[in-house]
C-alpha cells in the first residue's frame, strides 16, 4: 500500500524558530507523489508560507510557536489565506 504522507523533520532546525529546511523539504517533495509535511524550525509567519511555496510542502507542522504563544493557529491560517494559499 505504501505511505500516505511523508513527515521528514530537520533535526538541525527543530525548535530553532529559524525556518524550515526548505532545500531538504523541496528535495523530498520533488521526489515523491504523496503529500510532504514541512517540519522543524517554523518561527514566524513567513516560514509557513515559504514551507509551501519554496519547500513544496502540502502540510505544515509547528510546535514551539504555538506552545510559547508566539503565534496562534488562527494567525497563521489568516496570513496564508491573505497570501493566496488554500487553508483547511
Amino acid at each position: 500500500m505504501g505511505a500516505g504522507v511523508i513527515l521528514p523533520t530537520s533535526m538541525d532546525g527543530d525548535g530553532t524558530q529559524q525556518g524550515y529546511d526548505l532545500e531538504f523539504t523541496r528535495a523530498i517533495s520533488g521526489a515523491v507523489h504523496v503529500p510532504v509535511v514541512a517540519s522543524g524550525g517554523a518561527g514566524k509567519l513567513e516560514h509557513f508560507y515559504e514551507g509551501v511555496v519554496s519547500g513544496g510542502a502540502e502540510i505544515l507542522l509547528a510546535a514551539s510557536v504555538f506552545h510559547y504563544r508566539i503565534l496562534t493557529i488562527g494567525e497563521v491560517k489568516e496570513y496564508l489565506k491573505k497570501r493566496g494559499l488554500k487553508v483547511d
